[in-house]
């Protein structure tokens, strides 16, 4: 049976530093989590800070969004080989608030 997943999307919220910051906090209170998955989607300017800062924690890091093709003319998209080599393992996909 797969383990439940707790999810938290910080939408618009949490610079790098103020990322760096809540994990420093939050890790101590997860070590050894197993009940769960737990994952939080920052947004992409905290990606690589939320990586770094979970490489020791159960916590997964997934991105808000993702763009369907790998590359090409997208402004500001991202694609899922991005996400991947920035160390995301999880993605919102279909939020309402993204959906056009």
């Amino acid at each position: 049976m797969r383990k439940p997943i707790m999810a938290a999307n910080w939408k618009l919220h949490k610079t790098a530093e103020e990322t760096r910051t809540f994990f420093a906090e939050l890790n101590p209170l997860v070590k050894g989590a197993n009940h769960c998955e737990i994952v939080i989607c920052p947004p992409f300017t905290a990606l690589a800070a939320a990586v770094e800062a979970t490489a020791e924690s159960p916590i997964e890091i997934g991105a808000q969004n993702v763009h369907w093709e790998e590359k090409g003319a997208f402004t500001g998209e991202v694609s899922p080989g991005m996400l991947a080599a920035a160390g995301c393992h999880n993605v919102i996909i279909g939020h309402s608030e993204r959906r056009q």
